[in-house]
């Protein structure tokens, strides 16, 4: 098949499952076209059957913001015309679902059926609010099919769109190759924090800061952690939140304790430096980046919130009650008091429940069921 997919470029979940399961597809045979809004967080490495389209949508002087869902939908356009696309499929509803339909509006009986991922506040909050709600309805009810990783987020869907038909849950899933359990390498942990003892443990954190990840409350488990071990936390990611961050850190004098590195391409050598990973979202759709840390063979502390019971279970970490940095800190000194080994165990096991190729299969499969349709 000829496959558009659509996708963010920051290391948030909706952009890397797009990047993601775009490399997978074309490692299969398919004809993929890659759409963002700029080069990808995570590189994508050039391959055969794998075309990389960065959106650019210029600033003029008459409007106030570069309109980036009419650049979209235009380059959807362009593609389309060009190699006649089978099938598009858009990561983030918001605004790539419009965008995709308009663009099938505009090739007419060319135009490709229309695949849509919610991924999680494209729903809850973004897909919510009034001023997208009525576009992004629509859009979803046009589409030949919508998916969301999760049954948390499937209800959540129905709820907010009223869509009575089916959604299919597909998992995320997580590269097992990339993301695997490695020792500890004391050279780079002492470059990330001068003088750490070998011992130390260490908290990690990969997000893109925006305030429903509750960054501060991050700082908080730290300092109620420390006042019984020497830990340290890593933060990887950006976003509007960081500065915050970063100044409650010092507010609390936990400058030498922490390590703001940004968005890094390959955050997987970093994860396995971690003891624990630590995620206090107000909501979580699936949790990718707890998977991911899973995966590294490090155990999660987080909020029981959204579908994360539905990824980490009750033997690859603990959830507790939102939001109680007091719970928090104290199941992670219960962890690390004795449970670690086997709890990184258990979510190395869990996460190889979520393997790319049975992911891509569903995926296949929901695209010949829509392309069943056409014509």
């Amino acid at each position: 098949m000829r496959i558009g997919v659509v996708g963010f470029s920051a290391i948030g979940g909706s952009g890397v499952i797009a990047q993601e399961l775009a490399v997978g597809l074309a490692e299969r045979g398919h004809e993929v076209h890659l759409f963002v809004p700029a080069p990808p967080a995570r590189s994508v490495e050039p391959r055969a059957r794998l075309s990389l389209h960065v959106v650019d949508a210029p600033a003029h002087p008459a409007l106030a913001h570069p309109p980036y869902a009419l650049a979209l939908a235009s380059r959807l356009i362009e593609v389309g015309r060009e190699v006649d696309l089978d099938l598009v499929h858009v990561h983030y509803a918001v605004p790539h679902a419009a965008s995709a339909l308009l663009a099938a509006h505009a090739l007419a009986g060319r135009a490709p059926p229309i695949v849509v991922t919610l991924h999680g506040t494209d729903v809850t909050q973004v897909g919510a609010d009034p001023a997208y709600h009525a576009v992004i309805a629509h859009a979803l009810r046009a589409a030949g099919a919508r998916s969301v990783p999760s049954a948390y987020l499937a209800r959540r869907a129905r709820e907010v769109f009223g869509l009575d038909d089916a959604i299919d849950v597909i998992p995320n899933f997580v590269d097992l190759e990339r993301f695997r359990p490695a020792p500890r390498d004391l050279s780079l942990l002492q470059d990330l924090f001068p003088g750490i003892e070998a011992d130390a443990p260490v908290l990690a954190h990969v997000s893109n800061f925006r305030p429903v990840k509750r960054p501060t409350d991050l700082v908080e488990v730290l300092a109620r952690v420390r006042r019984q071990l020497p830990a340290r936390m890593l933060f990887v990611g950006d976003g509007p939140e960081r500065v915050a961050t970063e100044a409650h850190a010092r507010a609390l004098g936990l400058e030498g304790a922490v390590r703001f590195v940004g968005e890094r391409a390959d955050h997987a050598a970093l994860l396995r430096q971690a003891d624990l990973f630590v995620l206090t979202s107000e909501d979580e759709s699936f949790g990718l980046a707890a998977l991911e840390a899973m995966a590294c063979g490090v155990p999660v502390v987080a909020y029981r919130v959204g579908g994360l019971e539905e990824v980490v279970g009750e033997d690859a970490g603990v959830l507790v009650d939102p939001f109680d940095p007091d719970a928090l800190a104290e199941a992670a000194l219960r962890i690390l008091a004795g449970e670690r080994a086997s709890m990184a165990s258990a979510a190395r096991a869990r996460a190889e429940h979520y393997r790319r190729a049975p992911a891509i299969d569903r995926y296949e499969a929901l695209y010949a069921r829509v392309m069943g349709g056409r014509g």
